[in-house]
């Protein structure tokens, strides 16, 4: 539940900060009569997130167990895809966020009052339906579903209401170091999706190794303990391991981790090297007032 409650409010916070960018971008400008349009894009996407997780719910429901666990394994490889891309992505484009969004909106406007619902729409719709995805496949790595959910929306209120505070200016937040290790977090936690997405392909035939394992913790962590519970919720650990998912695991994690935590330090570097262009600030200052 801990961990689930941390994907929902990292991937909750980031789109909150996106709204919260082009709702200031409609008032700074004057154009606050499409303000509605706004929040119709984004009831829009709300919706298309949560059609999208009730599909994934309860869509598989009637196949077979092989064609479930290949599905589910499926799916949970591409959400770690979809999480990498999109933790990488927020590390190298955070500086000039704001530029790109307030682009997107001068020709939304251009465009019409229902473009900018569109923009919205696409805006936080990305980050719902990866956040669906991704959560899905936490929820089938734990092998629950109900604690999950809960941990998620708790994360995603607690977003809500950090966004809402700093788009009124009442709390002021140190947002890069907070998304520079939620980042970091959240590779971990996809490593463990991965192993279980890896597992489920297994149980379904189409990798091998399924009884071949590199390690069973079960006695020393069992699974109903209150640690083996908190180590599967936060990293989706789990005490009987193959070898094949030892192995993805280690070859997903170490790598990634190392690339990100290299990516993350460049543009601390950029914003205080005195040629770094201002323009290309605007948004990290905007991020950690």
């Amino acid at each position: 539940m801990t961990g689930n409650y941390l994907i929902g409010l990292r991937e909750g916070l980031e789109a909150a900060l996106l709204l919260v960018l082009l709702l200031a971008y409609l008032r700074r400008t004057g154009r606050t009569a499409l303000i509605p349009r706004l929040w119709a894009g984004v009831a829009v996407a709300v919706l298309l997130s949560a059609g999208f997780g009730a599909l994934l719910t309860f869509g598989p429901q009637g196949l077979t167990f092989e064609a479930q666990e290949a599905i589910g394994g499926g799916l949970s490889i591409l959400a770690v895809a979809l999480v990498t891309g999109m933790v990488f992505w927020m590390a190298r484009t955070a500086r000039t966020l704001g530029t790109t969004l307030t682009s997107r909106m001068d020709a939304a406007t251009t465009a019409g009052g229902w473009a900018v619902a569109v923009v919205a729409a696409v805006t936080v719709g990305r980050e719902g339906l990866e956040t669906a995805l991704f959560l899905w496949a936490a929820a089938q790595a734990s092998g629950q579903t109900w604690q999950p959910l809960a941990g998620s929306l708790a994360g995603i209120a607690t977003a809500v209401l950090i966004g809402w505070l700093i788009g009124r200016g009442t709390i002021r937040l140190n947002l890069a170091t907070f998304f520079r290790w939620t980042g970091a977090l959240l590779i971990v936690i996809a490593g463990g999706v991965l192993a279980y997405g890896i597992h489920d392909l297994q149980e379904a035939r189409i990798l091998p190794g399924l009884n071949a394992l590199a390690f069973d913790l079960s006695a020393a962590v069992p699974p109903a303990s209150w640690y083996g519970t908190l180590l599967k919720g936060v990293f989706n650990f789990s005490p009987a391991s193959t070898w094949l998912e030892v192995a993805a695991w280690l070859l997903y994690v170490v790598p990634t981790l190392a690339i990100y935590l290299r990516v993350v330090r460049r543009p601390v570097a950029a914003r205080t090297s005195p040629s770094a262009p201002a323009a290309r600030t605007s948004l990290a200052v905007t991020k950690e007032a």
